[in-house]
């Protein structure tokens, strides 16, 4: 029986310290906004789950959405705009 102990430092390039590089935490600052817009969102559909939404309610809803679509916007434009630049 052959054992893999040996191949393992080659299959494993890096040790994984369980913390996120940094250029994963600037993408993840980079897409706050769109994460928040989308716990916005949730939060107003949540709050409608277990009754008839009101208009207020849909309003809310409505109005989250924009944002959603607007950080998303932002988002992809600013992405695009990197890709140019």
């Amino acid at each position: 029986m052959k054992s893999i102990a040996a191949l393992q430092a080659a299959v494993t390039a890096a040790p994984f310290d369980g913390e996120p590089s940094d250029a994963e935490l600037d993408a993840i600052d980079r897409e706050m906004p769109a994460i928040l817009a989308d716990v916005d969102l949730l939060d107003a559909q949540i709050m409608t789950i277990d009754r008839t939404p009101t208009e207020l309610d849909e309003r809310r809803i409505r109005r989250a959405r924009r944002r959603v679509l607007a950080a998303r916007r932002d988002l992809a434009n600013t992405a695009t705009a990197g890709e140019v630049a």
